[in-house]
């Protein structure tokens, strides 16, 4: 009996009635209430009743429960009323009781009632489509028959009101519960948003009941059952039930109605915006370097990660704090949400752990620092002062008293600052030792301008009072800095002179010396002796804008410009006498973010615009030398998406494979632009082709005699086998006659032996060969008329199935001693038959057997053939998967777990458990699918770790199964169609591999785990847009140079194609108009428009804005152009239309033969049509008028989705010229919120994805079939989402899943910070599940940032992950999964895995098989 929620149509409310009566017609209370007579047509009357509250109240909901195996009325087995108001519960209206009540019972009762709501309830905001998104309660009011049921789908108890019928003759008192109910997931108080349900199963109703469900009482699956599945369906899983409160309509049918999201990363952040120098421990002799919670170990020839930590927030503050007596450094933390922690790390975990978690309780009513936020530790390490607010700041003091002197106090000291516009500020070095800070800090709002502020932080000696920072009265020094556009403070230490020095009252003659502070301006350098307050200045040879120092010594200091020079800053002095400065190149570097000086001449430059770098330094020649590149793909501009199928903009694509996805993207800024290829999978990188190899039906790597290394490959064919000889220079020679091997036959198994022998198995024979010689050593034959269908080898024995009916081993060290087991005796069963063999390559004495008929495995002694354990694989006795191929490795390191057992099905479907080392038992099976077919297993052993292996599994998308932090990892691999591979670590090609496929053999090398994958194509200029053209194989650009010329800076922009195969710039680039002020380009798209013959072509349309100058006038009409370019057969772009605008045209969409562009202040659409193939024009049809600025346009059929700046987005449709009416563009949706949008993109039907600037996800959707106009123009949130990232471009997926893959892939996203992420809708079997697994897994997964002993204490995931912005902070995610949480479950131990499953239903192999799935995905 399949129940869905419909609307309720009008011609439904007579059935309505009719279930209403059917019931409550056995309530004891119906005579008391109503004891008649009726009118006649009493059902009549009442669907009247309902048909005028449906038409006229727009505050009521109401749906129905509809069997989908019945038809017609009888389809309707219950219904609900809901009632939404948006000013506040209503004062009751008066009651009329109609004929046939007792108008003295009802009003006992329904007075009663309408008084407690009012109690409860009264003046509080009913919201409906607020309180769904906000978690707000539901509200209703039940009695005995349904409070039950209420309670069991979430409902609470918050009041009761009880009457005394008995003067009707009710022997016990009549009951009714207030109740609320909160959607699951969401904690919100309700004294602000409510959702009111007018309800009471099993009463009996009359004008002004309150009557949410309604059932038949005679149904044949009786009330209760019918009220469960119809209130289950409502209320579970935040599925029908939030979507009938958001209003009806039959879109609510579609399998959107149930949509829930979800989001990983398939690429991490790569930028890096701040660093710092750490010492871990007290005996670490060398310091270490923390990047965005990442400790790094620097040497002179790399740098290595030591270990790295997860947290629930963006990084805003990274500083180091030293407590008295240590010389270990505490890490201080400080988040986007004014949360802060501090953090040691723990040499025996090798793992950063939370020290103190620090709360901020304030209300934050003041505005945000705009600069940055700042935090600064005094030289003494005591005192810590942080910018968060503008003209505030907090002071904090580390513990003094013995065992607090690792913590922060508690207590915080909030000091107003009048130097509002704050550019830097630093403590000082000074001679008395109390901590001093100097603000430099703009005074004037409508100029630039500079000062140098100077206070004492503390007012007495004993450092115990804060300074008030009065600037008449607590004032140092207050200065002008000449260079108006000066942006850094480089704090100077004091260096004694032999001579003390004093301050003296007049030092108006007194010399600058060593102890005080640099001003670093764009055209000088100022030094300020802070004791006596004198001032050295230095002009600049040349102009700079320098963005990042880092301390060389006491006198020397790098600096890096927005340019990408490194620069060395030197104060020239004479003694401690400070002369002067001069800045001198050290070389070009990328452009920095953040500069780390690790001492023993290695820099480290954090950037957020290009690759960060590690350097070695050499100050005597003064030049830099590239130590090791960490790649950086952030800012990603626009994105494009390849090898899916994919058929240019319109991003149209077939079956998704994780990993397969190749992502080129625009990257970076300025001189770090480039253009990046992007693939997150295991990498194979070809080296060379065996050509007319065909057909290969296996492959063995050996060792010639002599040999030390591999340098032999043996390739097994249908009818023969041929090999090829490998020198140490890589010359390939094929052989036909190899050490005495059978070349006229196919081989099973050619194996180089430790004793220096060769081992080679053919369906009738088992040789063991000599070496040296080539002579036979021994053979053992099958038996006449038998076939060795199955083979497996390891150094000791052979492993052999005998027509799959009996098994043989052969003892390699005893002359091929032979050891048989038929089915029945000992191991499978008598009517089985073996379906693989396998000989454990780590275990000498231990095999596998895989069985037909019972779809088992068994683990065998080699020495007797007998079982040892035995697991049956197949989960159901009809199942008709069995055990294909088989591998036991060490798969993991041998400290952590013993071997891993993989079993290949033939569904496709690979099994793993873990074996015990002890009695090789199974345990913690876990299934993941590959493919659609049964996998090949494949042993590759892991290179640099001895003992451990990787597993390759050759499906039509092979994968690569490999060990990462104890989890067993399934990565995709770039390789498909791959039948067999064989390791090959040769002298020539170390730690190479070959792979077969049906086309060819071919070498190559192979990464040992997934990484991502960047093949860079730098351009120096950045790269705005990005658009793929399949026709030409090529992608177009939009690019934007900036240079300087003469000290002036010079921008200027171009298109030009990129190669797709070679990712290399092909034919001339087309340059754009800079005569008279520079034109930019802002948009580039890919589309097939007509000729001039009509034949579709193939064109690149740009977007372009003009630069606001000065000199140029500003009346010009001509604010940008859209530009229409063909390719000529050299790969040239030329002109074919350029159409000039008033505006800047900031997006761009094709719809059909028709243009849509985003510009200024208005949406277009545009006719084209060429006159010739080198000219054309531009027809305006339509227009649209957004709220203020599109930023981003997706198309659909007719349907634009609009990215407004500030006003979230609009849905437009575009409504061709038709009987005599002009074209035009109908607003027919918005969302109605205050959004600052960035980029829109269309999903399925009527959902679209929206992303904003403050780092949030939407999925919006239109109801187009909703009862009332108001309705049908909400876009309606589904869903939303904390990314912490904000998003440029969303790339949509239309891809065709698997029918059992637990998500469905809708979108790829590109952030400022360098992540691709994938967004999935959640098929709906899996959306109750995976919702309460995530905050399940939210209670138990512990990060760095919260308190061990402090539960609940610290940085949380729901509040990060909530959806927040200027107007509202949500407390959780709203039916959106994060992907990047459900894999730590992977990460936990048995038990806490066993605490999050508990209530879920599925056990903890199931979910990890599942997290398994979705890792795999990903």
């Amino acid at each position: 009996m399949p129940i869905e929620i419909q609307p309720v149509l009008e011609s439904d409310l007579r059935r309505c009635a009719e279930i209403e009566k059917l019931a409550f017609s056995g309530s004891p209370l119906d005579p008391v209430l109503f004891p008649g007579p009726m009118p006649e047509d009493i059902m009549g009357i009442r669907a009247e009743e309902l048909a005028k509250q449906f038409r006229e109240d727009t505050t009521v909901r109401f749906h129905k429960a509809v069997d989908t195996d019945l038809s017609g009325d009888e389809a309707i087995i219950a219904w609900s009323k809901w009632n939404a108001y948006a000013e506040g519960l209503p004062v009751p209206k008066p009651r009329v009781w109609g004929p046939g009540c007792n108008e003295e019972a009802c009003n006992k009762l329904f007075h009663g009632l309408d008084e407690m709501r009012q109690r409860l309830m009264g003046g509080k905001k009913v919201v409906l489509q607020e309180a769904v998104r906000l978690g707000v309660p539901a509200y209703l009011e039940s009695s005995r028959a349904g409070h039950h049921l209420y309670q069991k789908v979430g409902f609470k108890d918050i009041d009761e009101y009880l009457i005394d019928f008995s003067q009707y003759g009710l022997e016990q008192p009549h009951i009714n519960w207030a109740m609320l109910w909160e959607l699951p997931n969401r904690r919100c108080c309700p004294k602000f948003f409510l959702v009111r349900c007018r309800t009471a199963v099993t009463d009996i109703g009359r004008s002004g009941g309150m009557w949410p469900l309604h059932l038949r009482a005679a149904e044949a699956h009786g009330p209760t059952s019918l009220s469960l599945s119809a209130l289950e369906l409502m209320m579970k899983s935040n599925l029908p039930f939030t979507a009938a409160l958001e209003g009806p309509g039959p879109a609510l049918l579609n399998s959107d109605t149930g949509t829930m999201s979800y989001i990983a990363p398939i690429h991490r952040p790569s930028s890096i915006r701040q660093a710092i120098r750490i010492r871990l421990s007290e005996e670490d002799e060398s310091e270490s370097l923390v990047v965005a919670l990442e400790v790094w170990r620097i040497t002179p020839t790399d740098m290595y990660l030591l270990g790295s930590a997860a947290v629930y927030g963006t990084i805003l503050l990274l500083q180091r704090l030293r407590p008295r007596d240590s010389k270990a450094d505490l890490l201080f933390v400080g988040t986007d949400r004014f949360q802060y922690f501090t953090a040691r790390w723990d040499s025996a975990t090798q793992r950063l752990h939370t020290e103190q978690v620090v709360e901020d309780t304030a209300e934050p009513h003041m505005r945000e620092a705009q600069s940055q936020d700042k935090c600064l530790v005094d030289p003494t390490g005591r005192f810590m002062a942080m910018h968060l607010w503008e003209g505030v700041m907090n002071v904090m003091r580390l513990g003094t008293r013995k065992g607090q002197l690792a913590r922060l106090d508690d207590a915080w000291e909030q000091v107003r600052l009048s130097e509002l516009f704050m550019k830097a500020s630093i403590f000082v070095p000074t001679e008395t030792g109390h901590p001093t800070v100097a603000f430099l800090y703009q005074s004037k709002i409508d100029k630039e301008d500079a000062r140098l502020a100077i206070y004492r932080l503390m007012t007495d000696d004993k450092n115990t009072a804060v300074s008030r920072f009065d600037p008449e009265r607590n004032r140092d020094l207050d200065i002008e800095i000449k260079d108006p556009y000066a942006r850094i403070l480089i704090p100077v230490n004091i260096i004694e002179d032999e001579v003390k020095r004093y301050h003296k009252r007049d030092t108006s003659a007194a010399k600058a010396q060593l102890g005080g502070l640099i001003v670093v301006g764009e055209t000088l350098l100022v030094y300020v002796d802070t004791l006596t307050q004198s001032v050295v200045e230095s002009p600049m040879a040349s102009p700079a804008i320098f963005v990042a120092w880092a301390a060389y010594d006491d006198t020397n200091f790098f600096l890096s410009d927005d340019y990408g020079n490194l620069h060395l800053l030197t104060i020239e002095t004479e003694g401690v006498v400070v002369l002067g400065m001069t800045v001198r190149t050290l070389g070009v570097t990328s452009r920095a973010s953040c500069l780390v000086y690790m001492g023993d001449g290695m820099l480290f430059l954090g950037s957020h615009y290009g690759d960060s770098q590690l350097l070695q330094v050499n100050l005597e020649e003064l030049s830099t030398k590239l130590v090791q590149t960490i790649p950086n793909i952030a800012p990603i501009l626009d994105f494009a998406i390849m090898d899916l199928g994919n058929a240019g903009d319109s991003q149209i694509g077939n079956a998704f494979s994780s990993g397969q996805a190749r992502i080129v993207a625009g990257c970076g800024v300025h001189q770090n632009g480039s253009l990046r290829s992007i693939r997150s999978s295991v990498g194979l990188e070809d080296i060379g082709v065996l050509e007319d190899l065909q057909d290969a039906r296996g492959l063995f790597s050996l060792q010639s005699h002599g040999s030390e290394k591999v340098d032999t490959l043996v390739v097994s064919f249908m009818t023969e086998t041929r090999v090829f000889s490998f020198d140490a220079e890589g010359g390939i020679e094929e052989v036909f006659e190899f050490h005495g091997l059978n070349l006229d036959q196919p081989t099973l198994i050619a194996k180089t032996l430790p004793s220096g022998q060769l081992l080679q198995v053919t369906a009738a024979i088992v040789t063991l060969l000599d070496l040296e010689s080539g002579v036979t050593l021994n053979s053992w034959s099958v038996p006449d008329g038998k076939t060795i269908v199955n083979a497996s080898a390891n150094s000791k024995w052979v492993l052999l199935s005998i027509n799959g009916t009996s098994l043989v081993s052969l003892n390699l060290v005893d002359n091929l001693a032979a050891q048989e087991q038929i089915l029945g005796r000992g191991v499978g069963g008598e009517e089985d038959q073996i379906s693989c063999v396998h000989a454990a390559s780590d275990l000498d004495h231990v095999g596998v057997v895989g069985f037909w008929a019972t779809g088992s495995v068994s683990i065998i002694d080699l020495r007797t053939l007998n079982a040892l354990q035995g697991e049956t694989i197949k989960q159901t006795d009809d199942s008709v998967s069995v055990p294909r191929d088989m591998v036991l490795v060490q798969l993991h390191p041998p400290h952590l777990l013993g071997p891993t057992l993989f079993v290949a099905m033939e569904d496709g479907q690979v099994v793993s458990f873990n074996v015990s080392k002890d009695d090789f038992s199974l345990s913690s099976r876990k299934s993941v699918t590959l493919g659609s077919k049964q996998a090949g297993l494949h042993v590759l052993p892991r290179p640099d770790d001895e003992g451990i292996n990787n597993v390759f599994a050759t499906t039509e998308h092979s994968s690569l199964i490999y060990s990462s932090e104890g989890r067993i990892i399934y990565s995709a691999a770039t390789a498909e169609d791959v039948t067999y591979i064989a390791p090959f670590d040769s002298e020539a090609f170390p730690d190479a591999i070959f792979l077969a496929t049906d086309r060819n053999v071919r070498i190559a090398h192979i990464d040992a785990e997934r990484r991502t994958h960047v093949n860079p194509l730098p351009l120096r200029e950045t790269v705005r847009r990005v658009a793929y053209s399949p026709a030409l194989r090529a992608f177009g650009i939009g690019t934007i140079r900036r240079e300087l010329i003469n000290n002036e800076e010079a921008v200027s922009s171009s298109f030009q194609l990129v190669d797709e195969v070679v990712l290399g710039v092909v034919g001339k680039a087309f340059h754009l108009d800079g005569s008279t002020s520079a034109e930019m380009v802002e948009s580039v798209i890919r589309a097939e428009l007509p000729d001039s013959m009509g034949q579709p072509a193939e064109r690149f349309i740009i977007g372009t804005s003009y630069l606001a100058d000065p000199e140029v006038d500003e009346n010009s009409d001509i604010k940008g152009r859209i530009l229409v370019l063909g390719v000529d057969s050299d790969k040239n772009p030329y002109l074919i239309v350029s159409h000039a605008l008033k505006g800047a045209c900031r997006s761009l969409g094709v719809m059909g033969d028709k243009i849509v562009a985003g510009l200024s202040k208005t949406v277009v659409v545009y006719d084209y049509a060429e006159e010739s193939s080198t000219s054309g024009a531009l027809r305006k049809l339509a227009t649209f008028r957004p709220s203020t600025f599109p930023v981003d346009i997706d198309v659909n059929g007719n349907m634009i989705g609009v990215a407004d700046l500030m006003q979230s987005m609009t849905l437009v449709e575009f409504i061709p010229a038709q009987d005599g009416d002009k074209a035009k563009l109908v607003e027919r949706a918005r969302h109605f919120q205050y959004i600052w949008a960035t980029s829109v993109c269309h999903l399925e039907e009527h959902s679209w994805l929206e992303s904003d600037a403050q780092g949030n996800l939407m999925v919006l959707r239109r109801n187009p079939n909703a009862p009332t106009e108001h309705d049908q123009k909400q876009m309606e949130v589904i869903s939303e989402f904390h990314l912490g990232e904000q998003v440029n471009k969303i790339r949509s997926l239309d891809i065709v899943p698997n029918g059992n893959d637990p998500i469905v892939p809708k979108a790829f996203l590109a952030t400022v910070e360098g992540s691709v992420y994938v967004f999935a809708d959640i098929r709906p079997e899996h959306q109750s599940l995976l919702l309460q697994f995530q905050e399940n897994l939210a209670g138990v997964v512990k990060t760095l940032g919260q308190a061990d002993n402090a539960p609940g204490a610290g940085l949380s995931f729901m509040s990060w992950r909530g959806f927040r912005n200027a107007k509202r902070a949500a407390d959780a995610p709203f039916r959106f999964v994060d992907g990047e949480l459900i894999e730590r479950f992977l990460d936990l131990d048995e038990a806490k895995q066993e605490a999050v499953v508990a209530g879920l239903g599925p056990t903890v192999e199931n979910m990890r098989n599942l997290v398994e799935e979705l890792k795999r995905m990903h």
